[in-house]
């Protein structure tokens, strides 16, 4: 499985050479304004990958698998009439895997700060995971708080109360939310990208450094326009 995935992301890694390289062979429900880098982070067996399928694939993914190192999943969405393609690293939660999932902090524009309502230990370790976040992440990096498995009311151990106050101590946005059930995942996304994007249009984002996790790329023209601009020239050709 792990050999499928990895001809996956190298296929994507393909399309978007090929797109960039080859606009007039794309259609136009390829094209998209901008890719915005994410990364989910959080204890292991908090959702974090069952959280990303949910977004991606709009189905809950039971008995999910634990993340070795790191997984990715895209999806383009509209924001202010601009299409962004997030690209989301979901990494392992492993303290083993530690180190080398710090490496894929570098250039995130949104960090998705994951744990579970119902383990006051993956609560506990939150600080820890924003340090960091906070030291390997832009300034500018919107980090959301994310309380998943809100669908587990009667044995939470983590109150709403006190996680938001800790989001608000530390300036992040915060929802909880259930991978299981759907709710507020795909809000938590959304808002994310909606604060990217704000920070955009602020001037807090220099698009032309590469720490900042965000790609303009400009929409290409549909294949019909090109071939109604290629066949206009044809008609005023003299050969």
């Amino acid at each position: 499985m792990s050999k499928v995935r990895s001809v996956v992301n190298k296929l994507h890694e393909r399309i978007d050479y090929f797109i960039e390289k080859c606009p007039n062979m794309i259609e136009a429900p390829y094209n998209y304004n901008y890719i915005f880098k994410y990364i989910i982070i959080g204890d292991m067996g908090v959702g974090k990958s069952c959280l990303r399928h949910q977004f991606t694939e709009k189905k809950f993914m039971a008995n999910c698998p634990h993340t070795i190192g790191v997984e990715f999943g895209t999806r383009i969405i509209e924001v202010d009439d601009k299409k962004i393609k997030l690209q989301i690293w979901d990494t392992a939660g492993q303290e083993r895997f530690r180190a080398v999932t710090r490496s894929y902090y570098r250039g995130a524009a949104g960090a998705l700060m994951v744990y579970d309502i119902t383990r006051r230990s993956t609560y506990n370790h939150l600080s820890s995971w924003l340090t960091d976040t906070r030291n390997l992440t832009n300034p500018s990096t919107v980090i959301f708080l994310i309380g998943n498995k809100s669908d587990l009311e009667s044995t939470r151990e983590v109150t709403y109360e006190e996680a938001k106050e800790f989001a608000d101590e530390n300036g992040l946005m915060f929802l909880e939310a259930s991978a299981m059930t759907g709710q507020n995942v795909e809000e938590a996304f959304l808002e994310t990208a909606r604060k990217i994007y704000q920070n955009i249009q602020e001037g807090r984002l220099d698009l032309n450094a590469s720490e900042s996790g965000v790609q303009h790329r400009p929409s290409q023209p549909s294949r019909t326009s090109l071939s109604s601009e290629a066949t206009g020239a044809k008609d005023q050709c003299s050969c």
